[in-house]
Formats: C-alpha cells, sequence, structure tokens
C-alpha cells in the first residue's frame, strides 16, 4: 500500500465545453441554484486560429466549482448519436459504457437530496433515474450538453474494513489486468491470495 503524503485538498475545480451556454447557465444557476463565482474573457489566448472564449464558474460548494469553456464560432462536432457534446459514440457502443463518464456532486441528508429532485423534476431536465447503491442514493439527470450528472447522499459511513477491502480489491485488479486474460473470477482469486499473504501482518498490527 502507498504511504506517500497526501497533500491535494479535493477538487478545484472539473471543466467540460458547452455549445449552449444559456441553455447551461440556466440548468445549474437557475434550476440547481448554483451561483457563478467567476468568469474569464479570453480573447487572443491561445495558439493561432485558437477562438476566443468565455470560462466560467458555478460554486458546488465547498471550495470546489463546475467550470465550462464556451468557444465563440465553434460549431458542435459531428459523431454518432448518442453521447455529450465532448464525445459523440456510435450506436453500437453500449449505454452503460457512455453513462459511466458522469459527474456525481455530494450532499448532505435525504431532505437535501429530494429538493434536488423538486428542482430537477420542475425543469426541462427531469431526474432520469433514483438508485440506492451500497453506500449511497443518488439521483441522475443530463445537463444541455448531454453529461451525466448525479446528485448523490451517504446512506451510512464507510467503515475503516472496506477502505481496507478497497485497497485490496485494486491491489488484486492491477495484478490480474497486468496478466493475461483478466476477469472477475481472475480478480477473485487473486484478492483471496492477497488476503492470506498479509494476513500475518494485519495480526501484528491489531495486537
Amino acid at each position: 500500500m502507498h504511504t506517500m503524503k497526501h497533500l491535494v485538498r479535493g477538487v478545484d475545480h472539473a471543466a467540460f465545453p458547452t455549445f449552449d451556454p444559456a441553455a447551461t447557465v440556466k440548468f445549474y444557476r437557475d434550476v440547481l441554484g448554483f451561483p457563478v463565482v467567476h468568469s474569464i474573457c479570453a480573447a487572443g489566448w491561445g495558439p493561432d486560429k485558437h477562438p476566443d472564449f468565455i470560462h466560467f464558474f458555478f460554486d458546488i460548494g465547498n471550495d470546489d466549482r463546475l467550470a465550462f469553456f464556451y468557444y465563440f464560432g465553434l460549431e458542435p462536432f459531428d459523431g454518432g448519436p448518442q453521447g455529450d457534446v465532448y464525445a459523440k459514440f456510435d450506436e453500437h457502443i453500449p449505454i452503460w459504457f457512455i453513462r459511466s463518464r458522469h459527474l456525481a456532486i455530494h450532499v448532505d441528508n435525504e431532505a437535501d437530496l429530494l429538493e434536488y429532485r423538486r428542482r430537477l423534476d420542475g425543469s426541462q431536465w427531469p431526474v432520469e433515474m433514483q438508485i440506492q447503491h451500497e453506500t449511497i442514493e443518488s439521483i441522475y439527470t443530463h445537463d444541455p450538453n448531454g453529461y451525466m450528472i448525479e446528485i448523490t447522499r451517504a446512506l451510512r459511513p464507510v467503515t475503516p474494513q472496506e477502505d481496507l477491502d478497497a485497497n485490496l480489491t485494486i491491489d488484486a485488479l492491477v495484478d490480474v489486468v497486468s496478466g493475461p486474460n483478466p476477469s472477475m473470477a481472475a480478480l477473485l482469486t487473486r484478492k483471496a491470495e492477497l488476503i492470506v499473504e498479509r494476513a500475518a501482518a494485519w495480526e501484528l498490527t491489531s495486537r
């Protein structure tokens, strides 16, 4: 397990392109209530033929921000019928693969989650799914740019034992995908081997 000093302090911002800044502002500021906290008017930036652009930021809490780029004169790119403005996929790409790329925003409790559900359901972008996972409950929709947005709350705290299990899983995954024919069965087998290998050290630290 890596023990390097952890120096970062969360997300400064996540940034995405948009071809519809007006709808983007309506969705994030006027429907969800995320304030605009910064914008950059960038004229003449970048290499030759780089268009002028606006870079604008929404406050999503905890000093974290969600940002968008709007490039003047840039038309949407051609591509497949699925996906968002950044990536257009062909029909044969599974929807579960496309939806794996998404942004999740945390709220503190069920009441807050349901408040965002109320705001979305009263807008042009109603909630598409509400799901309880193992430790979280989430609502999902797509923003005006086609990006999947998740708003989530914890159902219970994650335990130290689950953190340990997560690290075992990832160590096993790295080992398995480095070899031939990776599979879930191979991962579980390697994870069991790691448990046996590390059990003695765990026993010593627990005394």
